[in-house]
C-alpha cells in the first residue's frame, strides 16, 4: 500500500467544516490502495467548539499524529489566531519526522488554513516527496485587494499574497472543490496549468446519517406542534446570498397575501448563518426578515452548531432550504448532507452553479435558478409556487435518485484522489 501523508490542521474533535474533506477521503483511501496518515493539531490548541461524537465517527483503523501549536493567548496579542500559522512548525517537524522514520509516498495539503501548504516545497526540495494541494476555498478570496490597509484582515490576505505564488508552481497537482476556484487561481498564477487541476466535490459519508438515524439526538431548533411545517437552512450564508433571502422573502409574503393560512403553519429556521462561534455571531438574517415583515415565523440561531446537530436538523426538517449566491462558481459543499438527508429541498441558485447539475441528477427538490440577466428578485412567483408545491404536496418531487449520488459519497471521493495522487507517483517516477 502507498502512504500519503494528509495535513489538516483541523481534525475532528473540530466542529469546522473543513475537518470532513480530511476525515472522509482518509477513511475510504484504503480501498484504493493508500493507506492514510493523519497529521493535525491537538484539539487542545483549538479555539472553537468541540464535538466527541463527531470523533468518534472518525476511522479507528485510521493513523492521526496529533501536534501542539504557539499559545493562542500569546498570538492573539500580535493579532495572529490562524491556526495553521500557530501550528505550523510543530506540524512540519512531525511530518519531517515521520518522513525520515517511516517514508512516504505523497503529501496532500488541505486547506483552508492555507498556510501549512508551505511545507510542499520543503519537503519536495529535501526528500523528493511529491505533493497535492487541496483548496475547499480560496486562501485569497475575490476582491481581497480592496480590504483596508493594517488591519488584521489585511495582514491575512499580505501573508497569502507572499506565500502563494512560492507553492503553487512547486505543486504536483492541484484540487479543488469547483471549477470556479480553479479558474481564479489560474488568472492569478500562469505556471498553473488545467492539466496540473482537478475539481473533486467535499463529498459526503452516508454512514453519519446511519449513526443518527439509530440515535435520538435533540434538536431545540426546530418548533413542533400539530400543523407546523418547518423550513430549515443550515450553514453559512455568504454575504452575495443576500439578495437570495430577500428574494425567499417576497416569495413568503406574496404567499401570505395568498393563503394566510397556510402562512400561519410555516417556520423558517436559519442555523449558522455567521459561521462564527455561538457566543460571538451576530444575526444575519432577522434584519432581512424584519424589513420584509416576516419576522413572526423567522427564527435564527446566527452561531456555529456541531456538525451532527446539523445534520439532525436537516433529518428533522420538512423542507430544506438551499440557497446560493449571485457568485457563478458557488458549490455549495452542504448540498450532498442535504440530499442525504432525503427532505424535500428548495434549491435557489446562479444556473451556471454545478449545483444545478446535480440537483437535476439527483431529484427529490424544486429547483429555481436565475442568471446575470434574469437575477433572483426576477424570480419570486417562481420560488411562491415551488414552495407552494413542496408544502402542499411534497410527495410530488419524488425521492432521491440513490444510484446518481454515489459519485458524492465518500468512497467515489477518495477514488478521485487516488486516481490523482497515482498519477503523481507515476510522473515523478518517469
Amino acid at each position: 500500500m502507498k502512504r500519503v501523508l494528509i495535513v489538516s490542521p483541523y481534525f475532528p474533535p473540530s466542529t469546522l467544516a473543513g475537518v470532513h474533506r480530511a476525515r472522509i477521503v482518509a477513511k475510504y483511501l484504503p480501498l484504493w490502495g493508500w493507506e492514510p496518515i493523519v497529521f493535525c493539531v491537538d484539539e487542545r490548541f483549538h479555539e472553537q467548539e468541540l464535538d466527541p461524537d463527531l470523533a468518534a465517527l472518525v476511522d479507528p483503523r485510521i493513523r492521526v499524529i496529533k501536534v501542539a501549536a504557539w499559545p493562542t493567548r500569546r498570538c492573539r496579542r500580535f493579532g495572529l489566531g490562524d491556526l495553521g500559522i500557530r501550528g505550523y512548525p510543530y506540524l512540519k517537524q512531525a511530518v519531517e519526522h515521520f518522513v525520515r522514520e517511516e517514508g512516504g509516498d505523497l503529501l496532500f495539503v488541505t486547506a483552508l488554513p492555507g498556510f501549512p501548504m508551505r511545507m510542499g516545497p520543503v519537503m519536495k526540495r529535501r526528500y523528493h516527496l511529491p505533493f497535492v494541494v487541496d483548496y475547499q476555498d480560496l486562501w485569497l478570496p475575490r476582491g481581497y485587494e480592496a480590504v483596508a490597509p493594517l488591519t488584521k484582515l489585511w495582514l491575512a490576505h499580505q501573508i497569502a499574497v507572499y506565500s502563494e505564488p512560492r507553492v503553487l508552481p512547486w505543486a504536483d497537482h492541484i484540487t479543488a472543490v469547483s471549477e470556479g476556484t480553479h479558474e481564479v487561481i489560474q488568472s492569478r498564477y500562469a505556471l498553473v496549468t488545467a492539466t496540473r487541476c482537478s475539481a473533486v466535490p467535499i463529498g459526503i459519508d452516508a454512514d453519519d446519517y446511519a449513526v443518527l438515524r439509530q440515535g435520538d439526538r435533540p434538536c431545540p431548533w426546530l418548533q413542533h406542534g400539530a400543523g407546523i411545517i418547518n423550513l430549515c437552512y443550515v450553514g453559512t450564508l455568504l454575504p452575495r446570498a443576500h439578495r437570495t433571502v430577500e428574494a425567499l422573502f417576497a416569495a413568503l409574503v406574496a404567499l401570505r397575501d395568498e393563503s394566510p393560512s397556510l402562512y400561519s403553519r410555516l417556520r423558517l429556521t436559519f442555523v449558522g448563518t455567521s459561521n462564527q462561534p455561538l457566543a460571538t455571531a451576530d444575526a444575519v438574517v432577522m434584519p432581512i426578515a424584519r424589513a420584509a415583515g416576516l419576522d413572526d415565523i423567522v427564527r435564527e440561531t446566527p452561531g456555529r452548531v456541531p456538525y451532527l446537530d446539523a445534520l439532525t436538523i436537516l433529518l428533522r426538517a420538512d423542507i430544506v432550504l438551499m440557497l446560493g449566491s449571485d457568485e457563478p462558481h458557488y458549490t455549495a459543499s452542504k448540498l450532498y448532507p442535504a440530499l442525504l438527508a432525503e427532505r424535500p429541498l428548495l434549491g435557489v441558485f446562479h444556473e451556471r452553479s454545478s449545483v444545478c447539475a446535480v440537483m437535476r441528477e439527483v431529484g427529490g427538490g424544486k429547483l429555481v435558478t436565475f442568471s446575470d440577466m434574469a437575477p433572483v428578485e426576477t424570480k419570486v412567483a417562481e420560488i411562491a409556487h415551488s414552495l407552494k408545491t413542496l408544502i402542499l404536496h411534497p410527495e410530488a418531487v419524488g425521492t432521491i435518485a440513490h444510484a446518481q449520488i454515489a459519485p458524492y459519497l465518500g468512497p467515489a471521493i477518495a477514488k478521485q484522489f487516488a486516481d490523482i495522487f497515482n498519477q503523481v507517483v507515476e510522473r515523478q517516477r518517469l
